[in-house]
């Protein structure tokens, strides 16, 4: 990273550069105000099915789940961007990452929060969800998940709150303006700190385990996720690469959230010193890393199965090539991975615009291959479907669905615009340690 924009910054510029996000502008009032609005049209759909059951979905005895375990899927996925920014290149000692970190962490905390939210939607009686915890087995995936999303959640919770301890003492000492009860919450997490050299060395310490923690920890909630899956004989799912192929497409969709959510906090709180052009071209390198392990293992998805095309997993894959499902697949594969991998390897595509616009093309094709992930494999069982309903041949969301899972979108984002306007996006006292 070329570090002379904040090198030639004094430490009172940094200061007030990266707490002016703390403050409620007229904009930021309408945005949430719009959000706000928005979850409340999704919840209320989400209260009809609570009243009426899943029966105003398309869920049927087939296809049992649809787009909220694949909305679940993804929302897991995209919190790994945590762990990829700060711990794998936090770890390897790679300098550039220290201004986009903390969105990292705000960007995984936000989305695994919700995510745990998100498979409650597609329980028929969330009331039943304690029952998990009481008469949970341990032979059963489900108790698994919980556990490590339950982890992940709060060791991310840690990593985004340990370096903002130094940050929570300078804001309360700065912004004397803000309310008394939100002064005195900074004056009790920032736990006396008071910058002396002894209390960097422990704060760094305790980074760094973290750091290495939340590794084994994020790489465990996706590959258990990936198990809910590869436990069963279904075609399309009972695969021994479902663990890996899993992280790996989670880095990619991770990868995209971080580069969308760069540019519109850069854009919005003016942040053009810190995260610089070269940010960008940077994470399109990583997305272009990421994307080619990711298409390793779609290879591997195709080819394998393909080669058996008696079986009921050739069937399965001959149905996403060339049948019903062939249409979305071929364009998720081509414009949700393959050109985006393309376009990136060209500078020019690198640079904040192009690569925001790759980025949201990336994202928006990694939650529809969770949904051809999640639902064909149900609509190829081993016996016929016949006597059912002609709805149970396919599986199509209702309004009731969608509005639920656009609610999740929403409420990431309402978490998301929450936290930036109590916390600094960007780690100062990194960015004054980097400015001496």
């Amino acid at each position: 990273m070329n570090n002379e924009s904040t090198n030639s910054l004094s430490h009172a510029e940094i200061e007030n550069d990266l707490i002016k996000n703390i403050h409620w502008s007229t904009k930021s009032k309408i945005w949430i105000s719009t959000l706000l609005v928005a979850f409340a049209v999704c919840l209320y759909f989400y209260v009809t099915q609570l009243i009426h059951g899943l029966g105003v979905t398309g869920l049927h005895d087939y296809a049992s789940w649809g787009i909220y375990i694949s909305n679940f899927v993804f929302f897991v996925a995209v919190s790994l961007v945590g762990m990829l920014i700060s711990s794998i290149l936090g770890l390897a000692n790679v300098t550039w990452i220290k201004p986009i970190s903390r969105i990292a962490e705000i960007i995984a905390v936000s989305f695994a929060l919700v995510a745990g939210l998100v498979i409650i939607t597609d329980m028929g009686r969330p009331d039943r969800l304690l029952n998990i915890f009481i008469h949970g087995r341990v032979q059963s995936p489900i108790v698994w998940d919980i556990a490590v999303v339950s982890t992940y959640v709060f060791v991310s919770l840690l990593l985004l709150y340990v370096p903002l301890i130094p940050d929570f003492a300078l804001i309360g000492k700065k912004l004397t303006g803000l309310p008394k009860f939100q002064l005195k919450i900074y004056k009790v997490l920032s736990l006396g700190w008071a910058d002396k050299p002894e209390q960097f060395i422990i704060i760094k310490k305790l980074i760094k385990i973290l750091l290495v923690i939340i590794i084994p920890v994020a790489i465990a909630i996706h590959t258990v996720t990936s198990w809910l899956f590869a436990l069963t004989l279904r075609p399309g799912w009972d695969s021994s690469i479902f663990g890996p192929y899993f992280v790996s497409g989670a880095f990619v969709a991770g990868a995209a959230a971080l580069v969308i959510a760069l540019y519109f906090y850069r854009k919005h709180y003016g942040l053009e010193k810190y995260i610089t052009d070269e940010h960008f071209n940077l994470m399109g390198k990583v997305l272009v890393l990421v994307s080619l392990v990711y298409i390793y293992f779609n290879l591997n998805e195709v080819l394998v199965p393909g080669f058996k095309p008696g079986t009921a997993a050739g069937a399965h894959i001959q149905e996403l090539l060339v049948g019903h499902e062939a249409t979305l697949y071929w364009i998720v594969q081509i414009f949700g991975l393959a050109i985006p991998f393309f376009l990136l390897l060209i500078p020019m595509f690198r640079k904040p615009i192009p690569i925001t616009i790759i980025s949201l093309a990336i994202f928006v094709g990694a939650w529809f291959k969770r949904f051809l992930i999640v639902v064909p494999s149900q609509l190829e069982p081993y016996l016929p479907i016949q006597n059912v309903p002609e709805k149970f041949y396919q599986y199509s969301p209702t309004t009731a669905e969608i509005a639920i899972t656009v609610g999740s979108f929403v409420l990431v984002l309402i978490i998301m615009t929450l936290i930036s306007k109590v916390i600094p996006l960007i780690p100062i006292w990194e960015m004054k340690e980097e400015s001496k």
